[in-house]
C-alpha cells in the first residue's frame, strides 16, 4: 500500500518539475490557464464524476457535486477581489486571488483521487496498484497545473515545486487514510469524487476561463485549451 501511495505523490511531483521545463513553451499567464483549463475539465469528469457515478449513482455525485460548488463559492468569499494593488509581474492582487483558487481546487480535487487508491488498494493491492498507476499518471499535468501558474506569480522556481510536492503529499496521505479507513469511506466515496469533480468544474468555469482569456489573446488560449483537454483525454483513455 505504502508503494501504491508514493506512485501518487511521484506522479504529481515529476509534473511539477516538467512545469519548470516548459515555462518557455507558454508566452503568458492566460495561455498557460487555458491550458490548465483544458486538463481541469476532461480530470473532473474522467477522473471523478463519471467513476463516481459508476461507484454510487447520479444523485449522491450531484449532491458531492453541488457541496463542491458551495465549498468553492465560499473560499472566493474569502480571497481578495476587489483591491487594485499589483503584485509580481503587474498582476492584481485580485488575479493573485484567483490564480491561488485555481491551485487550491486542483488540491482540493486530489483529494477524493488519494480516497479512491486507498479504498482499491483496501478491496484488493493489485486492484489499488492498477489504480494508483492510473491516477499518476493523470496526476503529471496537473502537478504541471499547479506549479505553472505559481511560477508566475512568485517569478521562482523553489516555491511552485515545494507546493507540487505538497499537493502530491496530500493525495498520498488520503490515499493512506482510505486504506486504513476502509469501512469509513467505501459508503461515501461516490460523493467525495462528485465533492472533487464539483470544486474543479467551479474553478474551470468561474476563475480559469475567464483568467485565461482576460489578456485578449484568444487564438493561443483557445489552442493552448485545446492541446491541455487532449493530452489528459488520451492520458485518461489510453494509458
Amino acid at each position: 500500500m505504502l508503494y501504491n501511495s508514493l506512485l501518487l505523490l511521484l506522479g504529481t511531483f515529476l509534473g511539477s518539475l516538467l512545469s519548470v521545463l516548459l515555462r518557455k513553451a507558454f508566452p503568458s499567464m492566460s495561455v498557460s490557464l487555458s491550458f490548465a483549463g483544458g486538463v481541469m475539465l476532461v480530470a473532473s469528469f474522467t477522473s471523478l464524476i463519471l467513476p463516481g457515478i459508476k461507484v454510487g449513482g447520479f444523485y449522491e455525485v450531484a449532491l458531492g457535486i453541488s457541496a463542491g460548488f458551495a465549498f468553492m463559492a465560499l473560499l472566493e468569499n474569502l480571497v481578495p477581489h476587489e483591491h487594485t494593488l499589483k503584485g509580481r509581474e503587474g498582476l492584481s492582487v485580485e488575479r493573485i486571488g484567483r490564480l491561488y483558487l485555481i491551485v487550491l481546487g486542483i488540491t482540493i480535487h486530489n483529494v477524493p483521487e488519494g480516497i479512491s487508491v486507498g479504498v482499491a488498494s483496501a478491496y484488493e493491492l493489485q486492484k489499488g496498484f492498477e489504480t494508483a498507476i492510473a491516477i499518476a499518471i493523470q496526476d503529471i499535468p496537473e502537478g504541471l497545473v499547479v506549479s505553472l501558474p505559481l511560477m508566475f506569480i512568485t517569478n521562482r522556481t523553489l516555491i511552485p515545486l515545494l507546493v507540487g510536492f505538497a499537493s502530491g503529499l496530500l493525495e498520498s496521505l488520503f490515499a493512506m487514510g482510505g486504506y486504513a479507513l476502509f469501512e469509513v469511506f467505501k459508503d461515501h466515496l461516490a460523493f467525495g469524487l462528485g465533492f472533487g469533480g464539483g470544486a474543479m468544474v467551479y474553478i474551470t468555469a468561474k476563475e480559469v476561463f475567464p483568467e485565461a482569456y482576460s489578456e485578449g489573446k484568444h487564438t493561443q488560449a483557445t489552442v493552448a485549451f485545446l492541446l491541455g483537454l487532449l493530452l489528459m483525454l488520451f492520458l485518461d483513455t489510453s494509458l
